[in-house]
């Protein structure tokens, strides 16, 4: 289980997380929602160690990894896959070649192991045969399922998604969130997905966290999001889906 005890950020006056309170499941899908800035992605890279917050405590299987020395968070990093808002691939590095960069920086495995995982990633995604492929030839849709075979490569306990659906057509978001659930129950991971898309709520969501003022205001189901006449949620389902 991930839990998040009164966690707090500020980059210089911008006070972005303010207190945030939140038990994470292991097994589930949450997804995070709320206002373009209100801090979902700077939480969830103090989730996984890739900044330190001003206060409060981050507790994952028992350890406080705010009090963790950098060998030690590296080293629990190995338990998390990360697929980045951007995709993040190296455009100077074929398909193969950034799936696999984990597996040769951080294993002792040959390049025949690390070929056979890679080969194993791309199927699960749905993109069996683009090893050789620059990044420069592919999709955004396919750009963000090899980052997603990236992020799989080291066979994660917890997947954390920083906007997976963003700059995609409808047809490849939904694709995106089929693909979410589809690992999600096969590999038995936990899922932290950060949206502003609210049908990703719909599709994968088994707990949705909705932050607003730098806190965790709304922590419960779909259903309950959708059902609630909370007037600050209304507001913000309205308007998403106006945009939308």
């Amino acid at each position: 289980m991930i839990e998040i005890r009164n966690l707090k950020k500020s980059f210089g006056d911008n006070h972005v997380l303010q207190g945030v309170n939140l038990k994470i499941i292991k097994g589930e899908t949450i997804v995070i929602i709320g206002k373009s800035g209100c801090g979902k992605s700077v939480l969830l890279k103090h989730i996984i160690g890739l900044l330190q917050p001003d206060e409060g405590e981050i507790i994952i299987e028992g350890n406080n990894i705010v009090k963790m020395s950098s060998k030690e968070i590296y080293k629990l990093r190995n338990k998390f896959g990360f697929l980045f808002q951007g995709s993040a691939l190296f455009d100077s590095m074929t398909v193969e070649e950034n799936v696999g960069l984990a597996l040769r920086e951080n294993t002792k495995l040959s390049k025949n192991e690390i070929k056979k995982i890679v080969n194993e990633k791309l199927e699960l995604v749905g993109l069996p045969g683009t090893n050789n492929v620059m990044p420069s030839d592919l999709s955004g849709g396919m750009k963000k399922r090899v980052a997603l075979a990236r992020a799989l490569s080291t066979n994660p306990e917890y997947i954390l998604y920083d906007e997976p659906t963003t700059g995609l057509d409808p047809v490849m978001s939904d694709a995106i969130d089929e693909l979410v659930v589809e690992l999600t129950d096969k590999l038995k991971v936990t899922s932290v997905v950060v949206t502003h898309d609210i049908f990703s709520v719909y599709d994968v969501a088994d707990k949705v966290a909705m932050m607003e003022e730098g806190k965790i205001y709304f922590h419960s189901t779909p259903k309950e999001l959708v059902e609630t006449q909370d007037p600050v949620i209304r507001n913000f389902l309205n308007r998403t889906n106006k945009r939308i």
